[in-house]
């Protein structure tokens, strides 16, 4: 029998506490700062954000959107083989998060790893599992999570919290004799990786008193990113994939892009011919939520009926440093 990669089933946390615009507005007038909340909402559409209890990691809030996945698709933790975890707020530098959410998961039989590409990390991840499940027999189920935490990461005096939410995704990925998985295309580009990002606590730049005073062990954007990075390149990595695996904009029922930028998905969606009710949002209401973004999107699509079984689904993240991944998966 030929292996193909299925996404069997979907889930999403979104924590509970809700942080609007208007509460933030507060804080950045009180800081001088009145204007900052208002261009920021402009320019990106987003009303507001959800925040996790203070006392909770990366690994917390990735248990219920993995429960979830795995209970819509009647499976135990003890089934799942594999867990690959997307993130760039880990819970630590080492051990990985994916290792400590299984043990809060009790996914005994699991192997795992983690894949920290930023908010690219999840299409990355389903390729990855892709692969793997064509390449190995013994596999059976592999879990696919995507999890942020950035804001806790992030100088609550810097603007750049405007934009960070919490949330995380899952998915169940399974063989199947039927494809499931498509195809995958990545781009990447190191001149860009000195321009968002946190700078101080890896072997480049070990943490000091020094680096924690000057705020490098914080996340910062050091330079502005050029719009075109997305707007290009969303639309190039698109015509890759659709190209070398033999399918037209037409043929896609939904195209889920990184969740950062209402008017980038716009833009996105305009120059690939998509109609844009076949690109989802969520980021008015959600926040950015980085490498959790894409599953968010995906799992929100499927419960209200917008994604239903055999639908073509293209997903494409853009992450710092930078990296960009797609991939096209038959539901």
């Amino acid at each position: 029998m030929n292996r193909h990669a299925k996404i069997v089933s979907t889930a999403h946390y979104l924590p509970e506490r809700c942080v609007t615009n208007d509460e933030l507005n507060e804080r950045f007038t009180a800081l001088d700062k009145p204007e900052v909340v208002g261009k920021l909402a402009a320019g990106t559409g987003i009303d507001q954000r959800w925040y996790a209890p203070d006392d909770w990691a990366s690994s917390d809030l990735a248990l219920p959107a993995a429960k979830q996945a795995l209970e819509k698709a009647g499976r135990k933790p003890e089934d799942v083989d594999l867990i690959i975890l997307g993130t760039d707020s880990p819970d630590y530098i080492t051990p990985s998060t994916s290792v400590v959410l299984q043990q809060k998961l009790g996914a005994k039989q699991a192997g795992t790893f983690d894949v920290a590409c930023a908010c690219a990390s999840f299409p990355t991840a389903l390729a990855n599992a892709a692969g793997l499940l064509a390449t190995n027999n013994h596999f059976r189920t592999i879990l696919v999570v995507g999890v942020y935490m950035m804001r806790k990461l992030a100088d609550p005096k810097d603007p750049t919290v405007f934009f960070y939410g919490d949330g995380a995704g899952a998915a169940v990925v399974e063989p199947s004799e039927e494809p499931g998985f498509i195809g995958s295309s990545f781009l990447a580009d190191g001149d860009y990786s000195d321009c968002w990002g946190i700078y101080s606590g890896g072997t480049a730049e070990p943490a000091s008193v020094e680096s924690v005073e000057a705020g490098r062990t914080n996340v910062r954007m050091v330079k502005r990113y050029p719009p075109e990075i997305n707007d290009e390149g969303w639309p190039l990595l698109f015509k890759r994939l659709s190209e070398q695996n033999g399918f037209t904009v037409d043929d896609v029922d939904q195209v889920i892009f990184t969740q950062v930028n209402r008017h980038t998905v716009e833009l996105a969606a305009q120059n690939i011919g998509l109609p844009l009710e076949k690109a989802p949002m969520i980021m008015q209401k959600w926040g950015y939520t980085g490498s959790a973004c894409i599953p968010m999107a995906l799992s929100k699509s499927v419960d209200e009926g917008r994604i239903k079984s055999g639908d073509l689904v293209v997903m494409i993240g853009s992450g710092v440093g930078y990296n960009q991944a797609a991939v096209a998966f038959r539901m």
